[in-house]
């Protein structure tokens, strides 16, 4: 496993067991939460139909893992089948430690979750495919990102008559 690999999962394992360094790294980040864009919901959720985006890195088995070795991340998506059992389904991503979704893939990607609330009748329908995508995305790969990864998926979840989309940040 090369160097940068290895690096990255000690710093994730680190910050998993001591929080308050994650927070000091986390304040470095230049984030203006003012440009994020927010509507409102104008659909209660046992009206809606909502489709999963996770950003830890899951993919099925048989799907190509993400690209680790470019350390500015990966910038693609993978389509999952919403009614994909668990055991069909791993994460590649070195930038978080992932045991514990790993025990539980409810944490990064809750389609079992989904799945209850819909037979309850709390959900309308959840959307039959979800989307995973690497969290680490970095320098050239942020443009293809905004432009043209994120507005595919878009106009995939608009054409489908989505109503929401949750977004799961590993």
């Amino acid at each position: 496993m090369p160097f940068a690999r290895l690096k990255n999962r000690l710093l994730a394992r680190i910050f998993t067991s001591f929080p308050s360094l994650a927070a000091r790294w986390g304040r470095q980040l230049d984030a203006n939460i003012s440009d994020i864009p927010w509507t409102e919901p104008q659909k209660p959720l046992n009206e809606a139909i909502l489709a999963l985006v996770t950003t830890g890195g899951v993919h099925l088995k048989t799907q190509e893992p993400f690209n680790m070795a470019d350390p500015n991340g990966d910038p693609t998506f993978r389509e999952i089948p919403a009614d994909t059992p668990a055991d069909l389904l791993t994460i590649t991503h070195d930038y978080y430690d992932h045991r514990d979704a790993e025990r539980d893939l409810n944490l990064v990607l809750p389609l079992q979750r989904l799945r209850e609330m819909v037979e309850v009748g709390a959900l309308k329908a959840l959307h039959p495919i979800a989307y995973g995508f690497m969290g680490h995305i970095d320098g050239p790969h942020l443009h293809t990102l905004q432009e043209e990864t994120a507005p595919a998926i878009a106009r995939k979840l608009a054409d489908a008559g989505v109503d929401y989309a949750l977004l799961v940040p590993a």
